[in-house]
């Protein structure tokens, strides 16, 4: 495994339409551009609490023994499997409030952060697929892996405000038309099992 791959198992994992994604778009579509900007903000903010708590407990578990690196390496295949699985069999798509709340920057930056802090994936996607990145046996074990949690902010707050910025665009190819959103979900889903073999197989 190596950075690359990480970059682009992010990627893929941030692209999937889920609540922050939904988020972003909605606001963008209904409160405009600007404001599609600091929902991205927001969601990328509540990143922070589950990377801070998912390095913290991995570190300890190295500490404790060096065959955790193997469980975490298994726990994050399943992991990939389960993802990979539901995305293809999922049958729901994007679905957008219509509701035009408070349009102030602090809310929608609130709720942002509030969308991301309690989805409990996040800390499972960082506890499960940092340490397959940052060397184990290192003395900057907790650096490294704080480095590669700065780069899936990084990714994130890009690819939120780029949904965000083309929601107009989504909305019109994705949104209406049930069959291309599956296929999407699908196809993600494909690559998700994929990667959960090539984690399961690879080595430590």
């Amino acid at each position: 495994m190596n950075t690359f791959s990480f970059l682009i198992t992010s990627f893929i994992i941030i692209l999937i339409p889920g609540t922050g994604v939904t988020y972003t778009i909605s606001t963008g579509i209904i409160k405009g551009k600007r404001a599609s900007i600091f929902a991205a903000l927001g969601c990328t903010m509540g990143i922070i609490p589950h990377l801070c708590v998912s390095i913290a407990l991995s570190s300890f578990l190295m500490k404790m023994n060096n065959k955790a690196f193997l469980v975490l390496k298994l726990i994050g295949a399943i992991y990939l499997l389960y993802l990979g699985i539901g995305m293809i069999r999922s049958k729901t798509s994007f679905e957008l409030t219509n509701s035009k709340s408070e349009n102030k920057v602090s809310t929608i930056i609130r709720s942002g952060i509030l969308i991301n802090l309690l989805n409990p994936k996040l800390t499972l996607f960082f506890f499960s697929f940092l340490p397959q990145y940052a060397k184990s046996t290192s003395n900057n074990y907790m650096a490294e892996c704080l480095l590669y949690g700065f780069a899936f902010m990084i990714l994130t707050l890009l690819v939120f405000i780029g949904y965000g910025l083309l929601a107009g665009v989504t909305n019109k190819f994705f949104i209406n038309s049930p069959k291309r959103i599956s296929l999407l979900q699908k196809i993600f889903g494909i690559i998700f099992i994929v990667f959960a073999i090539q984690l399961a197989f690879s080595s430590i």
